[in-house]
């Protein structure tokens, strides 16, 4: 069987606050450093949806250069990411910038 022997106890309002502001500000400071985290992320990795914008490739040139390993990337889930650092590097490995720097006058 149930007791129902339970008390009810009220709190003042300023005890009430002594007690949940603590916990707002742990959860505001919690909240902070994800969203911190998920630029971080954001910072880090290309989406399809950025190459496309970002390179003009289309869908079906993005799967063939992942297919082909022309592209590096990691995929979680279904969602594929694609390394900004490595992108760069390949970016830099193919551009012909050095052929207009270090051409005769």
């Amino acid at each position: 069987m149930e007791n129902n022997n339970s008390q009810l106890i009220l709190l003042s309002v300023e005890k009430l606050e002594n007690i949940l502001y603590p916990l707002f500000n742990k959860l505001n400071s919690i909240e902070e450093k994800l969203k911190k985290e998920k630029v971080k992320q954001e910072d880090t990795y290309y989406r399809n949806t950025d190459l496309k914008a970002k390179f003009g490739l289309s869908p079906n040139t993005i799967i063939k250069y992942r297919e082909s390993g022309i592209i590096p990337y990691t995929m979680i889930g279904e969602l594929y990411l694609y390394p900004k650092a490595q992108f760069d590097i390949i970016l830099k490995k193919n551009s012909n910038w050095d052929l207009f720097q270090n051409k005769p006058s």
